[in-house]
């Protein structure tokens, strides 16, 4: 098998890397889930050095999220709302993810199906959400399980998904969903096999009195360089400009994008309380939601699995992926915003990083899901991001970690500001559930 490049595991429980293979000039056009296998971690990707050791890591001095930009300090909530928080985002905007447009004006909603499932025990409905009235624009299909005994709107689970919505749980009424193919980069049905991205335990969720609802990312725009033609940032170019601007929106900030037209829905749904809302993603979709509960303030919850380099990890933390490493031109540049590159070589002076992105969450929940041998991931750099971000949540009356002591695996932190270490590998494991459900009660308080 020849390695192409390192790619983020997705839902795959204990692994600490996935490789995929580079496909050979007769690969089928339905793409295939990367294959599984521990390895060591790698020296060197796309010809640069990867650090993992802590005595390499060298000296470094965060950003302060309490600082404004003329360097006077932050001492009050008016202040932050107010003038530093709108520093922060235009920050973020311009120099990591890209600046995304607002709400579409044609946004409309469709429920193309509704029905029972688990017995009776759910409601189901499926939702188009398009945003155009132009039908070549893309669409997001979304599927809803609500607890059908609910005498009140219900809080909800709501996940970015790498798979389909028949992956998420076994229900043949699940209208089939199709993935796009790099190779083909046209959609297509994928196998059965592809579905052990996205399997979400549903029934857990409605027993516990959330909702559940998942969407495939790629609706919204594909996951490799050259979908750019096929998404929705194609759609939102200036007239006449072929290639986006420097501070344009990148994959990762369009995939944020489509989830904030997703709480519009929800906001129309009388069976959903639209402010509790609860958003989760694992890996570059871990990345996504940090983004997303970031810059849309009406999620009410952020639970981040190894969202890494680019989301959670911290950026002047020379360990692990790097900015470097992601905006390589063989590796993912088309996630971020062109800005993002020039700070590959000097993290140290990025005027941003992880610590100011999570405060801009605060003080909503926000639990960090990491794995112990995720060394690419750097889950000890997610963790220090959570104590460089605690005094923000402090100022606005939320309680922090209350620790800078990193903890070992399977020693959960579920305080306002929340982290939590599995022993293994990049991505989920079945037990991260009852942690996750945990934070979920504890913060969205759902009716038994």
């Amino acid at each position: 098998m020849r390695v192409k490049n390192l790619l983020p595991l997705l839902l795959l429980p204990a692994a600490a890397f996935v490789l995929q293979a580079q496909a050979p000039a007769t690969a089928p056009a339905t793409p295939k889930p990367p294959a599984m296998a521990q390895h060591a971690p790698p020296a060197v990707v796309a010809g640069i050095p990867v650090n993992y050791q802590e005595s390499k890591v060298g000296t470094y001095t965060l950003p302060d999220p309490l600082r404004l930009n003329n360097g006077k300090p932050v001492r009050t909530a008016k202040t932050w709302w107010t003038r530093r928080r709108p520093q922060i985002v235009k920050i973020f905007e311009t120099q990591q993810y890209g600046i995304a447009p607002g709400r579409p004006k044609d946004e409309s909603f469709k429920v193309v199906e509704k029905g029972t499932a688990f017995g009776g025990k759910a409601i189901r409905k499926q939702v188009v959400i398009s945003f155009s009235k132009d039908p070549g624009w893309p669409q997001i299909h979304l599927l809803i399980y609500l607890p059908a005994a609910a005498q009140k709107p219900v809080p909800m689970y709501f996940t970015i998904s790498f798979a389909p919505n028949q992956c998420v749980t076994d229900d043949p009424e699940i209208i089939p969903g199709e993935i796009w193919s790099p190779r083909t980069q046209t959609k297509v049905m994928p196998p059965k096999r592809y579905c052990f991205f996205g399997r979400v335990p549903v029934e857990k969720l409605l027993d516990a009195g959330f909702g559940v609802a998942s969407f495939y990312y790629g609706d919204v725009d594909p996951d490799y360089a050259a979908g750019f033609k096929d998404g929705i940032r194609v759609h939102y170019l200036p007239p006449g400009q072929t290639e986006r601007a420097p501070d344009a929106w990148g994959a990762i900030a369009a995939w944020a994008w489509g989830m904030s037209r997703v709480e519009d829905y929800f906001e129309t749904d009388p069976q959903i309380d639209a402010k509790r809302v609860a958003i989760q993603g694992v890996s570059r979709l871990g990345k996504t939601v940090m983004w997303a509960g970031a810059h849309d303030q009406r999620f009410a919850a952020v639970i981040a699995s190894c969202s890494g380099e680019g989301g959670a990890a911290l950026s002047h933390r020379d360990y692990g992926e790097t900015i470097a490493l992601l905006m390589a031109p063989s590796r993912y540049p088309y996630q971020f915003a062109e800005n993002y590159a020039k700070w590959g070589g000097f993290p140290d002076k990025a005027p941003m990083d992880a610590n100011m992105l999570i405060a801009l969450v605060a003080p909503r929940p926000l639990l960090l899901q990491t794995g112990s041998t995720d060394y690419w991931s750097d889950p000890k750099g997610e963790f220090l991001a959570e104590v460089a971000a605690g005094p923000v949540y402090k100022l606005l009356g939320a309680d922090p970690l209350d620790t800078d002591v990193w903890p070992p695996a399977k020693t959960p932190i579920l305080h306002t500001l929340a982290y939590y270490m599995h022993d293994g590998g990049h991505g989920m494991v079945p037990s991260d559930w009852d942690i996750y459900l945990e934070f979920l009660k504890m913060h969205l308080h759902p009716e038994q």
